[in-house]
């Protein structure tokens, strides 16, 4: 176990080291959220005063969402970067090497779950400056970040074990797309839970979008609900688990055509 531990946080290191090598990726991941939270805000800022919505700061209700939003496409898209790894022999080179296997997934998946939780500081930071405010003081932060590292963790899970199933990017962008938009809007970030349909209110209770959302969001409102927080951390741990053990499967079988 600390073998396998130390190889993830050796390959964890080295993709750090090689986004910071890469100046415009890292402007993205900064200057992203800004304009995703700002643009929604100012959007939808009126949607407010439909029935339904418990608060009329919409940066308030929004702030939550679009951290899960912004986890969520980093880990949705983290497959590329296998795929890249794959077509420059990187992961055929470490093969030749000891490294723990399933160090050369949980590498990518720690990366990508550390960089959603730069994101979520960097949303949380902005959405401060707007107005809102964490109901559940430095504990409710402490649970945003956890969140946004779990939904990133679970998608990028995902998305590997199709990069290393498909092991091109031009499927990896469709598939990518396919389920993204879908999972996105089959929750309530944009909007109250109160006011989609009926159908949709159901099927987002088994999308692991609406688990990070009702948990990050939970902790922005008064009178905190912590069970219902634990619930939902606990549900995104375990769909984090089981997606990264998901992706290690799809590495074996990826060895065994080698």
């Amino acid at each position: 176990m600390t073998t396998a531990f130390e190889h993830t946080w050796f390959m964890f290191v080295r993709h750090m080291r090689n986004l910071i090598r890469q100046p415009i990726w890292i402007a993205i991941l900064l200057v992203q959220p800004f304009f995703w939270l700002l643009l929604y805000s100012q959007l939808f800022r009126r949607i407010t005063e439909l029935p339904g919505f418990e608060t009329d700061n919409y940066v308030q209700f929004l702030m939550p969402g679009i951290v899960v939003m912004t986890a969520f496409f980093t880990g949705t898209w983290n497959g590329m970067s296998m795929i890249n790894d794959l077509d420059r022999g990187v992961i055929e080179r470490f093969l030749a090497t000891p490294a723990r296997r399933s160090s050369l997934v949980l590498g990518h998946i720690a990366q990508a779950a550390g960089n959603s939780m730069l994101q979520a500081l960097i949303v949380l930071g902005i959405g401060f400056l707007l107005g809102a405010r964490v109901a559940g003081g430095p504990v409710g932060w402490i649970v945003i970040l956890l969140v946004a590292a779990l939904v990133c963790a679970c998608f990028s899970g995902i998305s590997h074990a199709i990069a290393l199933f498909t092991r091109r990017e031009e499927t990896m962008i469709a598939v990518s797309n396919f389920i993204g938009l879908p999972l996105l809007f089959l929750s309530s970030t944009l909007i109250a839970e109160e006011l989609m349909p009926g159908w949709m209110r159901w099927g987002a209770r088994f999308n692991p979008v609406e688990w990070g959302v009702v948990a990050s969001r939970e902790t922005v409102t008064k009178g905190t609900d912590w069970g219902r927080v634990g619930l939902y951390l606990a549900l995104l741990a375990g769909a984090a688990s089981a997606t990264a053990a998901f992706a290690t499967w799809s590495f074996r079988a990826y060895r065994r055509t080698l």
